[in-house]
């Protein structure tokens, strides 16, 4: 059996940490077993890692995340790599298409599609690896996973049985779904027996190949990148499960939580103040989490959500976090924070003036042994100011060292790479008429490549 995780997400939701490259997922807010931080993709990847899951385990996931995600994860994490945000659908198409065309993966082998963020407890993993024996002893198309209420919640979507006699393993058939009803109808659907959807199904791969051969898209992972933009938005729940008939659904009656929310996400954070700054004793049910450089203080304040990074300032009452998407609907802005692959910059100020000239201050850190791909850009000069430690650096093939105090001077159309020899800091200052990730023109990523250049020019 193959497990996919699915990690997207637009990042409106737990603003201002989270933005379009840095989606839930990746905040790392919660504590590891060793009492280090940890997001809810390296919670997850640990899981599995324990449970011997992992060696059979995809990440799905757009360009924008593949970067967060090696830098969270390290750089061997199979990743399966979306062209384009789209929806669900498109996505486990394209990666059914990598498993059958890349992966060698036999069409009649179980695959399961997983959510990147659930917040779960061991067992739950137990209950992903029984959908196999589920698929073969029902003879289904599909088979869910459905998780035993605790309450009605109005949150969540519902899966409602048929009321048939449960098969050996406890699965049921299902009759049909209900998305996010109010209390009175949640708290029906509950006695009749309905389920929680929490997003984990399984299908044999041949059965989703078969419903792309319908189609007409081809079963070739390199193929159907290229006609990925052609693929409608929907999401793999409208898609396909609404119209299948044969469907069961496994039940779980262990712990599972939906860390989507800043309430849902604080109850389980093992501090109620992370960052600079202090909460006093008598701010009751108040959460502080701060990623600024400058303390933030609460006094007094009960049931609120204090949240800052460079992207904004958040202060809401708990009840009320779920509003922020919608606030936010209409709210543009480019990331403020990113990790990459090699570390991670902050944005420190960005001004486009009149006649069109822009400046974008970015404060740098790249891990020792890490380095930036060798690029160049056409519509933007840098300037760097190393603030600490020591690295190399390659301008048009000629490699240098620099150090804390040095400023490199890149103009536009120049090659330039640089290769941490130590922890490094340090400022860049980029000038120009358009200051887009797309003038990023990659020429190799690997370093050692860079060096091999030199010899042969």
């Amino acid at each position: 059996m193959k497990l996919v995780l699915l990690s997207g997400g637009s990042g409106k939701r737990l603003w201002p940490l989270s933005n379009d490259s840095r989606s839930k997922q990746f905040l790392k807010v919660l504590e590891s077993p060793a009492g280090e931080p940890e997001s809810m993709v390296q919670r997850v990847w640990r899981q599995l890692q324990e449970t011997g899951m992992a060696k059979s385990s995809y990440l799905a996931t757009g360009r924008s995340q593949v970067e967060m995600i090696q830098s969270q994860l390290g750089a061997e994490v199979p990743i399966i790599v979306e062209p384009e945000r789209r929806d669900t659908f498109p996505a486990i198409a394209l990666t059914a298409a990598y498993l059958y065309s890349m992966g060698g993966v036999s069409p009649s082998e179980t695959v399961a599609i997983l959510p990147v963020d659930p917040y779960v407890e061991t067992s739950f993993f137990d209950t992903v690896m029984q959908l196999e024996a589920t698929m073969q002893e029902s003879g289904a198309n599909l088979a869910l996973m459905g998780v035993v209420p605790e309450l009605a919640s109005e949150k969540y979507g519902y899966i409602i049985p048929t009321g048939d006699t449960a098969g050996a393993s406890g699965y049921m058939q299902v009759s049909h779904f209900q998305e996010k009803p109010d209390r009175v109808l949640a708290e029906e659907l509950i006695s009749r027996g309905a389920l929680w959807n929490c997003g984990v199904f399984a299908f044999r791969l041949g059965y989703l190949l078969d419903i792309l051969q319908r189609k007409g898209l081809p079963l070739n992972y390199e193929e159907l990148q290229k006609q990925y933009k052609l693929l409608s938005s929907i999401s793999f729940d409208y898609e396909v499960v609404e119209k299948e008939e044969n469907i069961v659904v496994q039940p779980y009656a262990g712990f599972w939580k939906d860390l989507g929310t800043w309430n849902t996400l604080t109850e389980e954070m093992s501090s109620n103040h992370v960052g600079k700054g202090f909460v006093t004793a008598d701010s009751e049910g108040t959460s502080l989490i701060n990623e600024l450089d400058i303390p933030i203080t609460v006094i007094g304040a009960k049931d609120l959500i204090i949240a800052a990074s460079p992207d904004g300032i958040l202060v809401t009452h708990k009840t009320e976090s779920p509003r922020i998407k919608e606030v936010l609907k209409s709210f543009e802005q480019r990331p403020m924070y990113e990790e990459r692959r090699w570390g991670h910059y902050k944005v420190i100020d960005y001004v486009k003036y009149d006649e069109g000239n822009e400046v974008l201050t970015k404060r740098i850190f790249i891990t020792k042994g890490k380095n930036i791909s060798y690029q160049l850009h056409h519509k933007r000069s840098e300037i760097w100011t190393i603030v600490s430690g020591e690295a190399s650096i390659v301008l048009n093939e000629k490699k240098h060292n620099v150090k804390a105090g040095d400023v490199v001077r890149i103009p536009e159309g120049t090659k330039h790479a640089i290769l941490a020899l130590t922890d490094v800091e340090f400022i860049e200052v980029q000038t120009g008429s358009e200051l887009v990730e797309e003038d990023n023109i990659r020429i190799t990523l690997d370093w050692e490549d860079i060096a091999l250049q030199q010899f042969i020019s």
